[in-house]
């Protein structure tokens, strides 16, 4: 007889990654369906970072490396942060793992214990409440809708601070909703931070250089200094970099902490790819030149989605400051009737007319802790974007 563990018992699979799963099954199926829900860049991995690691493969680098990240891609990391961050890190505050998702899981299962708190804003990441679930913590859900940006006040957070809350955990840009915190608002909650000493800061900057917004971007250890010892500045080249197969992320944070993660890791996947790693070193140190072209390509992206929702009957699509993802507010078509009789109740009935009258797939507000609403992924062509919008619009039309 067997049975799964009481803390894989605490986690649910991913949501995005099972309506990914769902569209390629119906592609192989020879169904039309356009493919919103993927958190991944249509862009290709630059040609200088693939023929960085084909040098690797050359050079016989497929060996074994330090647990956390080789010398020379940490050096790499530390350049970046002091570059793009005004951080200052030596390579004993530096961690690599396989991708930012298992920096984050490092980080909180070295740290929680039964009944440790993380405050989470909501929409949140998928993977966020679950991490700490699995880790015996206990995920504090504070909801900050688009009437406030899709960002937690000062107040809203102090309320959420308890004897046991021991990490906040804050995405900007934001997955799913591309909202960012503008460097006053992080001070702003700084200042409601600092006064709780065993309160840490875990930042995950993964869509920093997908940045649309008209203030630059800024993460909390940069615009107060007082928590520098306190925060864990989490990033990766997967998103910047069109890299998620590579799957490299890392962080820089207190010596203590960093240490922590390495032993975990040590005992559970060691290094990340050596490959893998020699690109990254490659994506971090080169040009950085493409990433302006990009970004102008995801804002008109941008900017069609969001105008094209708004013109769709009871949805609201505020827009989005950095990142490439919309999260419009589907409150207007909840209550409503389906051609076929059926009441859209929840989102996540929502999503499945749109899945099976249109042939879009979305991802449900409820998996982001926000409801009703749903998020799109806007990393396609402008031309299957306005392809998916008009499908959209068809069939909250058609709702009675």
């Amino acid at each position: 007889m067997t049975s799964i563990s009481k803390a894989l018992g605490r986690i649910q699979p991913s949501a995005t990654l099972a309506m990914s799963a769902k569209v390629s099954e119906l592609k192989g199926q020879g169904v039309d369906v356009i493919g919103l829900s993927a958190g991944e860049p249509d862009f290709d991995t630059p040609d200088f970072v693939k023929e960085a690691a084909i040098q690797a493969i050359r050079d016989g680098d497929t060996n074994y490396t330090v647990v956390d990240g080789t010398p020379a891609l940490k050096a790499a990391i530390i350049g970046k942060f002091k570059r793009d961050n005004d951080l200052t890190y030596a390579a004993n505050q530096i961690t690599v793992s396989n991708g930012g998702k298992h920096t984050l899981f490092n980080a909180l299962v070295a740290t929680l214990d039964e009944g440790d708190e993380v405050i989470i804003p909501a929409p949140y990441w998928v993977s966020y409440p679950d991490i700490v679930n699995f880790a015996g913590g206990t995920p504090v859900i504070v909801q900050a809708g688009a009437d406030q940006g899709y960002k937690i006040t000062p107040a809203q957070l102090e309320s959420a601070i308890s004897p046991k809350t021991k990490w906040l955990i804050l995405n900007s840009p934001s997955n799913p909703t591309g909202a960012a915190y503008s460097a006053e608002e992080l001070k702003a909650l700084a200042e409601v931070i600092l006064p709780h000493q065993n309160l840490m800061v875990m930042t995950d900057d993964m869509y920093e250089h997908i940045w649309y917004a008209d203030f630059p971007f800024a993460t909390i250890a940069q615009v107060c200094p007082d928590l520098y010892d306190r925060t864990l500045t989490v990033n990766g080249v997967s998103k910047a970099y069109a890299m998620t197969g590579w799957r490299i992320g890392y962080a820089g944070g207190p010596a203590w902490l960093i240490k922590a993660m390495a032993k975990l890791q040590s005992q559970s996947t060691s290094n990340p790819s050596s490959i893998s790693q020699a690109a990254a070193v490659a994506a971090l140190n080169g040009p950085q030149d493409f990433l302006i072209e990009r970004n102008a390509a995801f804002e008109r992206r941008r900017d069609l989605v969001v105008s094209m929702l708004n013109d769709t009957p009871g949805l609201e699509c505020p827009t989005p400051e950095g990142a490439f993802y919309v999260y419009p507010d589907a409150s207007g078509v909840i209550g409503k009737t389906t051609p076929k009789g059926q009441v859209i109740k929840t989102d996540e009935d929502l999503i499945a007319y749109f899945l099976d009258e249109a042939q879009v797939a979305a991802v449900h507000g409820a998996a982001f802790g926000l409801s009703p609403a749903f998020r799109i992924s806007y990393a396609t062509s402008e031309e299957l974007l306005s392809e998916a919008c008009t499908r959209i619009q068809r069939a909250c039309s058609a709702l009675t």
